[in-house]
């Protein structure tokens, strides 16, 4: 079922690339698509992305997480042509300024070694674990939980392996426009072979060529570099609520904040606390990812998504009070897309038989410490001082509520 989605949504891609009112154009292709999944990570989420949970948990206890930038990419090819000669292969050429090297190899997946992890929003993730004790689920910006709040989840009442009823929504639902599922050939990068992410000085402007045995070179030019880091601080005010601020993103389409408390007590039977920045129930997968601005203006008008214009939110004094010491929680702005696609459409209602697309998608996010003492740096997700001693800390599973594995940059 979920493929059947992603050949209609590449199918929706050609359509609205050939849509003009009021004409009959006909479309073929693509024969290639390519996506470019662009992100910039801050404070402890830049540390995660270098190193996993342990490497932000080693920074907490042993040095702070001033001007810690990270940027990393996730490229995916398809193709509905088989290789040239297997297995299937492509290389990324960057320009000198994205101090990658003269290219990155795009390699197919290693049967029994290596798979992309295809995520969507009515499946299990991996590593699913069935949790104990009961869920919290809290939701919207404010100093005290609106009505109806929290709603419960008790697991002890669930059959086995039963989920609770629409908590994975489809109203956000993680996109991905190129999934080996819907490419009769597929490379990625990173891979088993070449993982090293770009420095946090590297620059993607200028020009770009993916060349492969399944289908024709695909070259663009980008206008738009990675976005600026988010700097985000986090208060506890009279109240008992919590206050995150952030700086204005320019390029940000809108941002999404979210929060899990009592992780340490799920396995235990404790309560687990979970809480979103936005004004609806929706904990949807893509709130977690990259989102097209046409998506994130919808999700904005429906105060799913803050507005662009919007530097705080408050966590309700109930979450903070039911998660106990230490809430884990993440900052993510939506950014813009580049969109690209060869040959130019024709004028007129001439057949445009298209051999590819490349789009670009951007994001920034950070990681939130709230509330527990590391040494001064438990409050902010973008400063704080390194006066504890240093530790090893002990290595732990990085998952949230649920047994789910945490996004990208928590992990």
């Amino acid at each position: 079922m979920r493929s059947s989605l992603h050949f209609v949504s590449v199918a929706a891609i050609a359509a609205m690339l050939a849509a003009v009112p009021g004409s009959a154009q006909k479309t073929s292709g693509p024969k290639e698509r390519y996506e470019m999944d662009v992100a910039t990570a801050s404070g402890f989420a830049a540390m995660a992305a270098g190193g996993g949970m342990g490497s932000a948990l080693g920074m907490m206890l042993g040095g702070g997480p001033d001007g810690k930038v990270a940027h990393t990419l996730d490229l995916r090819l398809g193709s509905n042509q088989a290789p040239t000669s297997p297995p299937v292969r492509a290389d990324h050429y960057f320009e000198p300024q994205a101090k990658l090297g003269k290219s990155v190899p795009l390699l197919g997946p290693e049967p029994g070694k290596w798979a992309p992890r295809e995520e969507t929003s009515d499946a299990m993730p991996d590593g699913f674990e069935r949790p104990k004790g009961r869920m919290l689920l809290f939701w919207g910006c404010g100093a005290k939980a609106g009505p109806g709040q929290p709603v419960i989840i008790d697991f002890a009442k669930l059959a086995a392996g039963q989920m609770p009823p629409n908590l994975f929504t489809s109203t956000v639902p993680r996109i991905r426009e190129v999934t080996t599922g819907n490419s009769k050939s597929y490379a990625g990068w990173p891979n088993s072979k070449s993982s090293k992410q770009p420095p946090k000085d590297s620059s993607l402007l200028g020009a770009h060529r993916i060349a492969g045995n399944v289908g024709p070179d695909i070259s663009f030019t980008l206008a738009q570099d990675y976005m600026p880091a988010l700097n985000a601080s986090t208060a506890q005010q009279a109240d008992g609520s919590i206050l995150i601020r952030w700086n204005q993103l320019a390029p940000a389409t809108g941002y999404v904040a979210w929060a899990f408390g009592g992780m340490d007590r799920g396995g235990a039977g404790g309560d687990m606390v979970w809480w979103t920045s936005s004004s609806a129930r929706e904990f949807g997968g893509g709130l977690w990812d990259w989102l097209p601005p046409s998506v994130v203006a919808n999700l904005v008008a429906k105060k799913i998504v803050m507005p662009p214009t919007q530097t705080s939110c408050q966590i309700p004094a109930e979450v903070k009070k039911a998660s106990g010491e230490m809430l884990m929680g993440n900052l993510n702005a939506f950014g813009p897309e580049a969109n690209f696609a060869y040959p130019p459409k024709p004028a007129g209602n001439a057949v445009w038989n298209i051999d590819w697309t490349a789009k670009v998608r951007f994001r920034s996010h950070t990681m939130l410490m709230i509330g527990a003492d590391f040494g001064g740096m438990g409050a902010a997700g973008g400063a704080g001082d390194a006066s504890a001693p240093a530790e090893k800390p002990k290595k732990k599973k990085c998952k949230g509520p649920l047994g789910i594995p945490l996004p990208d940059g928590a992990c």
